[in-house]
């Protein structure tokens, strides 16, 4: 491609890989360019400019310490309260550090996550924040080469992508609500699980598990049940434990919406919650304080979570190295109203 055909394309037609090939520099350099930066040679930046105003792309003010303007968080799916809190923390410090954040959910399908990598070129975004979702080897190919900055939040699976990643500590929630349902004297503790495929689900299974085993407890395969994490999952996840013919006296629900929804499913037959069933939730979401009655639950720092994402990801626009690569905040147990010793036979 000639000089002259790059002026007639139409703009986030070409990739900065090829500005990058046409520039003669590599791709961390245009994209030092693009941000701003101060550490790229008045010779290369000009060549790299000359190269960014032919192909329409705009170009960020070069000053020293200059902060990304425009952070992507992209979710799976934005249809849980769950989301809505790491939001908060992420929009709290962007707007703290003048960022704007643009939000986006891909649903899963390729097609959507595509469109999202168009807009992300278009609107030459300065770092990513992926929430619990995996982008195929193609598209994690692409934002390589774009020398977009990634976080990912909650990692779907083991990231493909050399990215730092923020979690939970996930393994020692399932423990913490497995151990004080079998302190209050539980012994048949149902389990409503998490999609498989998601290690925070894994994870929280594998500590509920760790529990029964210390307890001196074989898992009982039937008490555990499958769930997606949403309300609807919740309800009937509990109605085939509650169809056993030894139900359990308690449940650990993987997260507190599908607590919700097993606390209807009791309520609908008659039964009362901690009376004659104990629930543990997980991530401590806002209404659970309010639930009837108030959920004991393992506290998320998700807000936090989203914080940590943000100076993460603004580290790493800057060209310095995070901390740490891994980093996996701390759960608490809550206890409220939904838990007490079970009822004597």
């Amino acid at each position: 491609m000639t000089a002259g055909e790059a002026g007639a394309e139409p703009r986030g037609r070409v990739t900065i890989t090829e500005i990058a090939r046409q520039a003669g520099v590599s791709v961390p350099t245009v994209s030092r360019v693009v941000n701003g930066r101060s550490d790229v040679s008045p010779r290369t930046r000009a060549r790299v400019e000359e190269l960014l105003q032919r192909y329409g792309y705009r170009k960020r003010p070069a000053a020293p310490g200059t902060r990304a303007a425009l952070l992507d968080l992209v979710f799976n799916d934005l249809d849980s309260p769950w989301a809505v809190e790491i939001i908060r923390g992420v929009e709290e410090i962007a707007h703290a550090e003048g960022v704007g954040t643009v939000v986006s959910a891909i649903h899963g399908r390729s097609g959507a996550a595509r469109e999202w990598m168009r807009n992300l070129r278009a609107r030459a975004s300065d770092g990513v924040i992926l929430v619990t979702s995996a982008l195929d080897t193609d598209l994690h190919d692409e934002l390589r080469a774009l020398g977009v900055p990634l976080v990912v939040v909650d990692p779907a699976g083991s990231p493909s992508l050399d990215a730092p990643t923020i979690g939970a500590a996930n393994w020692s929630g399932g423990l913490a609500a497995t151990e004080h349902l079998l302190s209050l004297g539980h012994r048949r503790i149902g389990l409503i699980a998490g999609p498989p495929r998601l290690l925070c689900s894994r994870a929280r299974f594998d500590g509920y598990r760790a529990a029964l085993e210390g307890a001196g407890l074989t898992l009982d395969e039937s008490l555990v049940v499958p769930g997606d994490f949403h309300p609807e999952s919740g309800f009937a996840g509990c109605e085939k434990l509650l169809d056993l013919p030894e139900p359990p006296t308690a449940v650990f629900a993987a997260s507190d919406q599908m607590a919700l929804g097993a606390i209807e499913a009791l309520r609908r037959r008659g039964l009362r919650v901690p009376e004659d069933m104990s629930l543990v939730g997980f991530d401590d979401l806002p209404e659970v304080r309010w639930s009837a009655p108030p959920l004991t639950t393992i506290r998320q720092p998700l807000a936090d979570m989203g914080k940590l994402a943000v100076r993460t990801v603004l580290k790493l626009a800057r060209n310095e190295v995070p901390d740490t690569p891994r980093v996996e905040l701390g759960t608490e147990l809550i206890y409220r109203a939904s838990t007490a010793p079970p009822r004597p036979h």
